[in-house]
């Protein structure tokens, strides 16, 4: 038998005093409450992923004087074993690092592990920066009990299908009682799903209980759901963390599985996690809690139109910084209806988030005639739609430098594609909270916080308006794109394809096979398919967003800008 703490942490990228503070308390607790074990994450000295930190001159200084502090936090607990993840320096030929797992007790390490498959694809690039670990299997008797390790990636090929090597089948031959695997596994829709699958056949194919510890929080673009598991041969998954929080428990192993610390049955694990759109939710409020604490902003800013997008953003903000931490800044232009202005006040109000009233028409009408002087010619068409969004945004950015916000930018996934917003205008901001989701996703979130809450959070005139940018007299947005209920299903085939899941996957596809029978479906695929292709200089310049499905724009889909697509 073993007692383990599985310590899911919420750890920082390159605060390693804070990190060290974490685990040191999560120690503690694991000492109290009788474990010889306590696992923490990968790289979780250091945070998931440093990236080109780990080339600054004093970045690993940093990292030993870290690890040397846990060394001697270990020395006060001397009958517990710790796991820790970090990179490590590497002699020999190839990259300086390798990102390792060690195992230490009573200030001395026992036992250090290499990662041995690197991922270098979607949001990737550990090869970047670290060399690979040899094909070794690492094992160590803890108490009783023979443990195993592995790090992420190297538990994910037991399919064989990604690499030529498998560490699981090296591992198996060691015969450990218990499989430990640290990981920094990043969410995104059906992710929990996956790794269950994944790890559940790989516990029976092998005949090894395993137990899964994963990072969670928000850094940058990703959010990690924790959501740590246990998996048994016969029974699968038998436990699983809090997803979304850090979590800190401790089990019992023992030869019939895994028991809670008392040695009682562990209460079922149900085979299906969030619905879909609880799921966009708490990643979405828990990865701009995260951006904004680390960033060093309590506060947020939104323009509000009136539109859907910006009511979305408006509400997920109001929930991760509290309603009292949010301003909305409503910018009517002559184009604008009144209830572009009279939605904004009935959300605002309903959300108890403060609303200032900002008109454009004096501010474009001096442009227009700076203009006109200037150039000798008037400013009208696609200059004038524009201008209105840019000084829009420039009024957004005036706000947050005087007081120190947060500018939140409201542009969806759908928008994006095809380059339906304004450089400079609705795309200023420092992050997107909705750039990952489709227009018909962003609806149907509307309804679902509605529903949630038993009231009108995003109200029914919102929701029920024809989406519009306001920029010209009677605009509607399918002036210019097809129907979003078309248009999404074309983006995911084109943008996500096989990254879908599989039910997902057989929808689109059925969807297109069918758009494209239709006489106009070959030629507005292929419009979509060249919007999406042009407007590849505009996601690059805009903010990050929030990823929530498994092939998000910026680092997970790296596309040249001049390039021939097609």
């Amino acid at each position: 038998m073993i007692t383990i703490t599985l310590a899911q942490l919420n750890v920082t990228v390159g605060d390693m005093d804070g990190n060290v503070r974490k685990m040191v308390a999560a120690a503690q607790r694991a000492r109290d409450e009788g474990a010889e074990l306590v696992v923490f994450s990968e790289l979780s000295l250091t945070g998931y992923y440093p990236g080109d930190l780990l080339d600054e001159p004093h970045f690993m200084a940093r990292v030993d004087a870290g690890f040397e502090a846990l060394l001697l936090a270990s020395r006060q607990m001397p009958a517990l074993h710790w796991v820790i993840g970090m990179p490590a320096a590497h002699q020999g030929p190839g990259k300086p690092l390798r990102n390792v797992l060690r195992v230490v007790r009573a200030g001395e390490v026992l036992l250090e592990y290499a990662k041995q498959l690197l991922p270098t694809y979607n949001v990737f690039s550990e090869r970047r920066h670290f060399e690979p670990g040899p094909d070794v299997a690492k094992v160590l008797r803890i108490g009783t009990a023979q443990v195993g390790f592995l790090i992420c990636e190297d538990g994910w090929n037991d399919g064989g299908s990604g690499y030529t090597v498998n560490p699981f089948e090296r591992l198996r031959d060691a015969a450990p009682d218990l499989v430990v695997s640290i990981n920094a596994s990043p969410s995104h829709i059906g992710k929990r799903e996956q790794r269950h699958q994944i790890f559940a056949a790989a516990s029976r194919r092998h005949g090894l209980p395993i137990l899964y510890v994963n990072q969670v929080g928000g850094h940058d673009q990703l959010v990690y759901d924790g959501a740590s598991f246990a998996v048994e041969p016969k029974a699968g998954v038998v436990f699983e963390a809090q997803r979304f929080a850090e979590d800190v428990t401790t089990l019992r192993f023992e030869a019939s599985g895994f028991r809670d610390a008392r040695g009682g049955a562990l209460p079922a694990v149900p085979a299906e996690g969030l619905s879909t759109l609880a799921f966009y939710r708490e990643h979405i409020v828990l990865g701009l809690r995260d951006y904004a604490r680390r960033c060093g902003f309590t506060q947020a800013v939104i323009g509000s139109s009136g539109g859907i997008d910006s009511a979305i953003t408006i509400a997920l903000a109001a929930e991760a910084f509290g309603p009292d931490r949010v301003t909305a800044i409503t910018m009517p232009s002559v184009f604008s209806s009144a209830g572009s202005v009279d939605d904004s006040q009935a959300l605002c109000d309903g959300l108890g988030v403060r609303l200032h009233r900002h008109p454009i028409a004096d501010l474009v009408q001096g442009y227009r005639t700076g203009f006109e002087a200037a150039f000798g010619a008037p400013l009208q068409g696609l200059a004038l739609e524009n201008l209105q969004a840019r000084i829009r945004g420039t009024v957004l950015m005036e706000y947050s430098n005087t007081w120190g916000h947060l500018l939140l930018t409201t542009g969806n996934k759908s928008e994006m594609s095809v380059g339906y917003c304004t450089l400079y205008g609705d795309t200023n901001g420092g992050l997107g909270l909705i750039g990952d989701l489709y227009k018909t996703e962003v609806f149907a979130l509307a309804r679902h916080l509605n529903d949630a809450a038993g009231r009108e959070i995003i109200p029914q005139a919102i929701i029920e308006k024809p989406p519009s940018a306001e920029l010209a007299p009677d605009q509607k947005d399918t002036d210019s794109l097809p129907p979003y209920e078309v248009l999404d299903e074309v983006l995911k085939h084109l943008i996500e394809g096989h990254g879908l899941a599989r039910e997902e996957r057989v929808e689109v596809e059925t969807f297109v096979a069918r758009l494209l029978q239709q006489p106009e479906g070959p030629a507005l695929v292929d419009r979509v398919r060249r919007m999406v292709a042009r407007s590849e200089y505009k996601r690059r310049q805009a903010p990050p967003v929030i990823r929530v499905r498994a092939r998000a724009f910026g680092s997970g889909r790296q596309m040249p800008i001049a390039a021939q697509h097609f």
